[in-house]
């Protein structure tokens, strides 16, 4: 789901994340941090 402001992401159980900071550079790449973990699908 995506906002005027917020981006909000779905795991494969149904949890929730904010994304709360975006395009951050690093040596290897770019990352966006989310507040919370998010699982993957089994």
């Amino acid at each position: 789901m995506c906002s005027s402001d917020h981006v909000q992401l779905t795991d494969a159980r149904g949890g929730t994340a904010m994304v709360t900071a975006t395009d951050l550079d690093q040596s290897n790449g770019v990352i966006h941090v989310v507040d919370t973990v998010l699982m993957p699908a089994e």
